[in-house]
């Protein structure tokens, strides 16, 4: 099973960025997170990295219905979104699958609530 879903959009790093922003909030999500690894490895490490940027994605009402099953859970929450430069004009979005991720947890209502996030997802990454 793979852990994420993915689209290779033909546009610029930016331009990516923003539309999966705003598909992420058309969804449901909003980002409650976002890591600029690029910076970070510079300003940290003094490398050079491409594009490349985690968005934290979170739907609110499905990340209260979890923690209230599991209470732990918020160790995988948010979803994790990557928006990465892998040639010019061309940027790979993908995301966690909530599915797989959260098959460590031994939770029939947690799995259940999972697929929905999934399905959220999916359709934002197709979207795209």
């Amino acid at each position: 099973m793979a852990y994420y879903f993915s689209k290779t959009l033909p546009v610029g790093f930016d331009a990516a960025s923003q539309r999966v922003t705003e598909a992420l909030k058309q969804g449901g999500f909003g980002i409650i997170t976002e890591i600029d690894v690029k910076r970070t490895f510079k300003e940290k490490l003094g490398t050079d990295f491409r594009n490349y940027r985690i968005l934290g994605a979170c739907n609110p009402k499905l990340a209260y219905e979890a923690l209230q099953l599991e209470d732990k859970v918020g160790t995988m929450l948010p979803c994790n979104v990557v928006v990465q430069e892998i040639a010019q004009d061309r940027t790979e979005i993908a995301a966690i699958d909530p599915v797989a991720s959260m098959q460590a947890i031994d939770n029939p209502e947690l799995k259940a609530s999972a697929q929905r996030v999934q399905t959220l997802l999916r359709k934002v990454i197709e979207s795209l």
